[in-house]
C-alpha cells in the first residue's frame, strides 16, 4: 500500500492543561528569554507533570484521528524560547529590553558569545514521544532566522554570520531528533515574513544548512502568528514565500484559513508538499469536517492530493483543550470525505 493521501498533522502544539500552567499569564505573550513562572507545579514534580500532561496531548490527538502526530510542545513556554536559551552564548538571565513603537517592552536573550548547541535540548521530548506512540511522529525546531530575529546581537560583526551558528546548533539537534525516532523534522519560521528584506539575503542558506544531512522529510513552518496574540485582520499573502521553494524541505507550512490567503500562492511552491492551514484558530466555533472538506478542496484546485497535507493553521496553544480537540477531529474527518472523493 502507498501512503495517506492527504495526510493529517498538527502544526505543533497543542493546549497545556490549567493545572500545569498558568493560561492567564500564557495569555498575554510569546516568551523569548525563559518563563519559568508559568509553571504551576514545583520544580521537583515538574518533569513528572508534562509526561503526563504530554501523553494527555498525544492521545487526544490520536484519539481525533491525526496521522502525524507531535508531543504537543507542552514542555515549552512558546515554540522557541526552550531551544534558543539553552544554547551558549546566549544570556537570558541580564536581557535586552525592547521597546516597541506603541511603548511595548518585550525581554530578550542577549547573545554574548559564540553560538554553539552544547548538549541535546529537546532529545528525551523525541524518546518519550516516540515510546509512547505508534503513530508517524515530528518534531519541531525554531528555525535559525527566527531565533536571529529574537535576540539582541552583541558579539557576531554581522547577523548572518550569527544566523549560520543558529543554523549549526539546529542541525546537530535535528540528526539526535532523528535517531531518536523522528519521522519528520519541522522548523518554524514565522520571522521570514516580519523582515523579508534580510531573509531575502541568507534565509534560504540558513534554512538548508540546519536541515543539511537530514534524511526524514523536512518542513518549514510560515505564519502570521498566533490568533490569539495577532488579533484583528491578517494579510492575505506572504512576503516571503516563493523563495522557500529553494530551500532543501521537502514541506512548507502555510496558513490559509483565518488570512483567506489566494492560494494561487501554492503555484509558486509547485516542487514542494504543502502542509495547508484549513482550521482557523481565531474563530472559538468548532468547524464542521464539511468545512474543512470545502477548504481542502480549494487547495486541491492547485496541487495533487499527493502533495497536500491539511493542518491547522498554526499551533493550538492558545486555544481550550476541548476546542482544539473539536477541530483536530473535524480535521480528520473532513479529510477522511475528501479522500472517499479522490
Amino acid at each position: 500500500m502507498g501512503e495517506t493521501l492527504l495526510q493529517t498533522t498538527v502544526v505543533g502544539s497543542y493546549p497545556q492543561p490549567d493545572w500545569l500552567v498558568n493560561r492567564a499569564m500564557l495569555s498575554k505573550v510569546v516568551p523569548r528569554t525563559r518563563y519559568r513562572e508559568l509553571w504551576r507545579v514545583e520544580e521537583p514534580y515538574l518533569e513528572q507533570a508534562q509526561d503526563d500532561a504530554t501523553l494527555l496531548a498525544i492521545r487526544d490527538m490520536e484519539r481525533a484521528g491525526i496521522d502525524i502526530v507531535t508531543d504537543g510542545e507542552i514542555r515549552r513556554e512558546s515554540y522557541s524560547n526552550r531551544f534558543a536559551t539553552a544554547l551558549e552564548g546566549v544570556d537570558d538571565e541580564n536581557p535586552f529590553i525592547l521597546t516597541n513603537r506603541s511603548g511595548n517592552t518585550t525581554p530578550v536573550p542577549r547573545v554574548v558569545g559564540k553560538i554553539k548547541r552544547t548538549a541535546p535540548v529537546e532529545l528525551r521530548d523525541m524518546q518519550f514521544l516516540r515510546a509512547n506512540t505508534a503513530k508517524l511522529a515530528k518534531i519541531t525546531l525554531p528555525g535559525p532566522f527566527t531565533m536571529g530575529q529574537q535576540v539582541k546581537n552583541e558579539f557576531y560583526k554581522d547577523n548572518e554570520e550569527m544566523c549560520m551558528d543558529y543554523a549549526a546548533a539546529v542541525n546537530a539537534e535535528a540528526h539526535d531528533l532523528v535517531k531518536a525516532g523522528a519521522d519528520v523534522i519541522q522548523l518554524d519560521e514565522p520571522w521570514l515574513r516580519n523582515n523579508p528584506e534580510e531573509a531575502s539575503r541568507y534565509a534560504v542558506k540558513a534554512i538548508n544548512r540546519a536541515l543539511q544531512g537530514i534524511t526524514v522529510p523536512t518542513v518549514v513552518h510560515l505564519c502570521f502568528g498566533y490568533a490569539a496574540v495577532v488579533t484583528g485582520l491578517k494579510p492575505t499573502g506572504y512576503s516571503f514565500l516563493p523563495q522557500l521553494s529553494d530551500t532543501i524541505a521537502q514541506q512548507i507550512s502555510i496558513e490559509s484559513a483565518q488570512p483567506k490567503i489566494d492560494l494561487g500562492v501554492l503555484k509558486d511552491l509547485a516542487p514542494k508538499k504543502v502542509m495547508l492551514g484549513v482550521i482557523d484558530l481565531s474563530d472559538p466555533a468548532i468547524e464542521t469536517p464539511q468545512k474543512v472538506a470545502e477548504r481542502i478542496r480549494a487547495g486541491l484546485k492547485y496541487m495533487s492530493a499527493e502533495k497536500l497535507l491539511p493542518a491547522p493553521d498554526c499551533g493550538m496553544k492558545y486555544l481550550p483543550r476541548a476546542t482544539a480537540f473539536g477541530k483536530l477531529k473535524a480535521l480528520a474527518e473532513g479529510a477522511a470525505l475528501v479522500r472517499k472523493e479522490l
